[in-house]
């Protein structure tokens, strides 16, 4: 049988027209895709850009519908509720991407973090605790850990956020011995509350052990041994913090002084005191050393003169109120009136200010009650910073 080689010259040429045609019917379609969905998408961007959040949501529910298997679009769309404070549809965005078989690991990972902060944002604890154990071994583990430890903290679990601040620690995450003699120091409070002194001991002892170097251990632990009738190793345990903790000297001034005065080491004291405030002004560490130069009477005029002593150094309403309480005017009947309005002007500068968010308090913070800041008080007044 004879083979007709026309056929192979018709076919040829047929084939190929039949290829381009149904090339080009595909490119047409890719691009009516790729038109739609990327126009809906980059609209939603510059809303965003313009701060137009309700205007980017609707493109990107627009773009999300003509796309639903785009998680970039589901992410985007989840974060912008979450910004705008709509916890609820943020879960669904996010719950729905973890729902899809088709999602690979990372972006599972990915949405189950994004998950965690909507319950974070939205105030539900025990759920976000949920959520955030399961970023154990995920590349978003340092995060949740960082997440739960702020968790734990508001509750007020002192043990389970000692595990989390080791966990960090050990993954070289930074320091933690400071935060961890704080919760130590937390539940030695809470047994002093409960009566337990011999355990607030144990922890405040173990507090010193953790964090030598910190402020705080030395001056709990003196606070209750004197309350022990122990006002001598009260005294020697706060003389040893000076050296230990140097920038917390104006809060260790009065306490020091008080446990001096009861186990008669006034003069070794007021020694002490005189050589940190010439290396270190302090309002605290002046008051301490009036005091103890007047002895157990009032502040005498030359115990007062070291508040014109610290007024020829720096200017100090505070000081100046101060020894003008205890001066004779020329129109003594009218003295009152000023030292009342002396003291009311001090009153603000005698606070305590956050130096993470500024909040100021009456007395000295270990943690901050307005941004929960951990020893972000600076130990002097705010007229001193």
């Amino acid at each position: 049988m004879d083979f007709d080689l026309s056929w192979i010259l018709l076919g040829l040429p047929l084939a190929f027209v039949l290829g381009w045609v149904a090339s080009r019917l595909d490119l047409r379609q890719l691009r009516i895709e790729n038109h739609q969905a990327p126009k809906a998408y980059f609209r939603g961007l510059n809303f965003l850009l313009n701060e137009q959040q309700d205007q980017a949501i609707d493109a990107f529910i627009e773009a999300v519908q003509s796309d639903p298997d785009t998680s970039e679009l589901h992410f985007a769309l989840g974060n912008l509720f979450r910004r705008r404070g709509e916890y609820e549809r943020a879960v669904r965005v996010h719950e729905h991407l973890l729902s899809r078989g088709d999602l690979n690991l990372l972006d599972r990972q990915r949405a189950q973090h994004a998950l965690a902060l909507d319950y974070l944002k939205a105030g539900l604890i025990d759920r976000s605790e949920e959520a955030l154990l399961k970023l154990e071994g995920t590349p978003f583990e340092a995060q949740a850990r960082l997440a739960l430890l702020a968790n734990y903290e508001r509750s007020r679990d002192w043990l389970r956020a000692a595990q989390i601040a080791q966990k960090l620690e050990h993954a070289n995450q930074g320091s933690f011995q400071g935060r961890l003699a704080h919760y130590l120091c937390e539940q030695a409070a809470e047994s002093i509350t409960a009566q337990e002194t011999e355990q607030a001991k144990s922890l405040l002892q173990q507090a010193l052990s953790t964090a030598p170097d910190a402020a705080r251990p030395p001056i709990d632990l003196a606070q209750l041994l004197a309350r022990q009738g122990q006002p001598e190793e009260a005294y020697l345990l706060l003389k040893k913090s000076l050296q230990s903790a140097p920038a917390a000297t104006p809060l260790i001034a009065a306490p020091l002084t008080d446990y001096a005065i009861a186990c008669g080491r006034a003069p070794e004291a007021l020694t002490l005191l005189k050589t940190s405030y010439a290396h270190s002004p302090s309002l605290d560490v002046l008051d301490a050393i009036v005091l103890l130069e007047a002895g157990h009477g009032g502040p005498t005029p030359t115990a007062r003169g070291w508040y014109v002593r610290h007024l020829e150094r720096e200017p100090s309403l505070v000081a100046a109120a101060k020894w003008l309480a205890g001066e004779k005017l020329e129109h003594e009947q009218f003295h009152p009136q000023v030292q009342r309005a002396l003291e009311q002007a001090i009153k603000p500068l005698m606070r305590y200010r956050c130096a993470a968010c500024g909040f100021e308090a009456k007395q000295h913070f270990w943690q901050c009650p307005g941004c929960q800041a951990w020893d972000s008080y600076p130990a002097r007044r705010i007229e001193e910073l």
